[in-house]
C-alpha cells in the first residue's frame, strides 16, 4: 500500500528517541500488512495489537497504538486516494499529545 507522510509526522518522528523509532518500524511492517487486508476487504478485522479506532471529534481520521509500554506510543492517519488506489496519509506520531491536532 502507498502512502504519504506529511510535515507534521515528520518533525514528530525526529522527536522520538531511536528507541521509539525502532519500535514504531517494527510494529509499521503488521501494520501495512493489515492495511493490504483492509484494502481488499474492509469488513477484515484489525489485529487487536495495534488498537484501530476513530479518533474522537476528528472525522476520518484513525489512530493506532504502536506502543503500549511507556511512553505510550501512537499514530494517526487518514485514507486517501493515491494512483486510483486506496493508500493512507500519515498526520501525526508521539503521546497524547498528538490528539490536540491529530
Amino acid at each position: 500500500m502507498k502512502y504519504v507522510v506529511v510535515d507534521s509526522f515528520k518533525a514528530d518522528y525526529k522527536r522520538l528517541s531511536p528507541d521509539e523509532q525502532a519500535t514504531f518500524k517494527t510494529r509499521l511492517r503488521v501494520f501495512m500488512e493489515a492495511c493490504d487486508r483492509y484494502a481488499a476487504d474492509p469488513s477484515v478485522a484489525w489485529p487487536a495489537s495495534l488498537r484501530v479506532k476513530d479518533v474522537e471529534k476528528a472525522p476520518g481520521i484513525l489512530e493506532m497504538t504502536w506502543s503500549f509500554s511507556g511512553p505510550d506510543g501512537r499514530a494517526t492517519f487518514e485514507w486517501i486516494q493515491i494512483d486510483g488506489r486506496l493508500g493512507l496519509r500519515w498526520r501525526r506520531i508521539g503521546g497524547h499529545g498528538i490528539f490536540k491536532n491529530p
